[in-house]
């Protein structure tokens, strides 16, 4: 059960339990709760569908655009709609259709289309993001509940680096909060905008970027000022070196933390809610960690991989990844 209380509390993890609820040959990097009783899941293969944390009743169904097969790697929901947006040329962004059947709302073709992930401001306002085109990240924007979608020209963007991206690993690369939003990059930036995407800037941080398969894997914000971000390099994965950093002032200030300490890489980080922005757990292939004091220790609870992590309530947990679903309880 989801609790009822909204007030603070400390919380120490020190183990977690570990229940495969969902099976199959896909790759599941894009998970989030519509509600306190249903995670969306959408990934590879075309692959689609809902889990009921209640129950553990899954339902699936493959989405096909005529003889494409899309991979899918970032989600996002309205009150009434969900979203699922697809990597590659031809980029497929869906929603919700009226007649029970997914939607086309956007499509991109061309050389270099890549999206990584989606996320809503509320209702009306909703923001998916892409790698580098023209000079500039890719980014569209919807104003009218995900019925059409359009992309912000570069004139109105920060200029980006040959090659920056954000990396589609967790569809956690992106944080809203309030009418703020920010991305993390494979150049170790984060692009910030306080006004729902109208205006930018950009702030280079201290983690680790020198190389195509370095930089920020995924950011969380607690508050609209205590941030964190993580990432490191997926063909490295034992470095500790440069790859956690954590911001006190909404993003405009970046500084390394653990440097050189557990974990190592990890391609999605969330802050545990209702417990005062103290607690972490980092997720990836290579196990699940938890930092109980902001992230400056941290301790590997698990070593099965998972891709990405959603919280329900402060103990109880889904992570997505190679082949499943599973429900992680922390204790």
């Amino acid at each position: 059960m989801v609790g009822c209380s909204t007030k603070e509390k400390p919380i120490q993890f020190s183990q977690v339990k570990i229940e495969t609820v969902f099976q199959d040959s896909v790759s599941i990097r894009a998970i989030e709760f519509l509600d306190s009783n249903t995670l969306a899941f959408a990934g590879s293969n075309g692959i689609y569908g809902t889990v009921n944390v209640q129950t553990n009743n899954v339902r699936s169904n493959v989405q096909q655009y005529d003889s494409i097969i899309p991979a899918f790697r970032a989600v996002s929901h309205t009150d009434t709609d969900f979203f699922m947006l697809s990597i590659a040329t031809p980029a497929l962004l869906y929603k919700t259709g009226n007649d029970g059947k997914m939607e086309l709302v956007y499509k991109e073709e061309g050389e270099g289309v890549f999206y990584d992930s989606m996320k809503f401001w509320n209702n009306l306002e909703g923001i998916a993001i892409g790698d580098t085109m023209d000079g500039c990240l890719s980014i569209i924007i919807t104003r009218d509940g995900g019925k059409s979608w359009k992309k912000l020209p570069c004139s109105q963007l920060p200029k980006s680096a040959e090659g920056e991206g954000a990396f589609a690993a967790s569809n956690t690369n992106v944080e809203i909060i309030g009418d703020d939003v920010w991305i993390g990059t494979t150049a170790g930036k984060v692009y910030a905008s306080g006004d729902k995407g109208k205006t930018w800037r950009v702030t280079q941080t201290p983690i680790v970027n020198e190389k195509p398969t370095e930089g920020i894997y995924s950011i969380d914000f607690y508050d609209e000022n205590l941030g964190f971000a993580i990432g490191g390099d997926y063909t490295d994965p034992e470095s500790k070196e440069k790859n956690k950093i954590i911001t006190e002032d909404g993003g405009q200030t970046w500084n390394l933390i653990a440097n050189e300490a557990a974990p190592n890489y990890k391609s999605c980080v969330q802050f545990v809610p209702n417990v005062n922005g103290k607690t972490l757990v980092a997720v990836g292939f290579t196990g699940i960690s938890c930092s109980n004091d902001q992230g400056v220790n941290w301790k590997q609870l698990s070593d099965e991989g998972f891709y990405t992590i959603r919280f329900l309530n402060d103990s109880v947990a889904y992570a997505a990844g190679k082949h499943r679903i599973s429900k992680l309880v922390f204790k």
